[in-house]
């Protein structure tokens, strides 16, 4: 999961899990202030400060280890790590502040990993359409995938991994079947 400060990766990560997901929430302190920029997040008071972890099994051989990047530029060096060997991200995108999508999505398109875009519906808010949301982040290539997605709502979250999965799976090479 990556994106923005504030998109809510940390919550999609906690409303997907099967298990208790492990983050990294510290308290917004004042050495952040004019570093993090919480316009329109005023009322965010924590942050994501290496990474969240969870697991969501799809089925007994697929099993999807998740991953969640911090948002604040300070904390990128870690999304190589983060991920290296990745089937594909789910880049959260808050549709009041599209601009603090655009890192994530070059990211992702520079190393060719497979994403898919989430408009996270805060609170049942729709500010723009899908159509709109696309111009607006100029996707290089139209077949990526863009849905909308609530972080708080499992149900929501686990349509948007599948989503992620058949994208990817997608993308793999055909192998040819052995000559017998």
């Amino acid at each position: 999961m990556a994106g923005g400060f504030g998109t809510g990766k940390t919550t999609l990560v906690g409303a997907v899990s099967e298990i208790p997901p492990l983050t990294t929430e510290e308290v917004l302190t004042r050495v952040s202030e004019g570093v993090d920029d919480t316009g329109g997040i005023e009322s965010k008071t924590t942050t994501t400060v290496a990474l969240d972890f969870g697991r969501r099994t799809i089925t007994n051989e697929l099993v999807l280890y998740l991953f969640g990047t911090p948002g604040q530029d300070r904390f990128w060096f870690m999304w190589d790590e983060l991920s290296l060997g990745a089937t594909g991200a789910v880049v959260l995108v808050d549709p009041r502040r599209l601009d603090s999508s655009f890192p994530a999505i070059d990211y992702f398109e520079v190393r060719g990993i497979p994403f898919v875009v989430a408009v996270n519906l805060f609170h049942g808010q729709r500010k723009h359409t899908l159509d709109e949301v696309r111009e607006a982040l100029q996707l290089e290539d139209s077949s990526v995938p863009l849905l909308e997605c609530d972080a708080r709502d499992a149900p929501s979250c686990r349509s948007a991994l599948i989503v992620l999965v058949e994208h990817a799976m997608a993308r793999l090479p055909v192998v040819p079947e052995p000559a017998k």
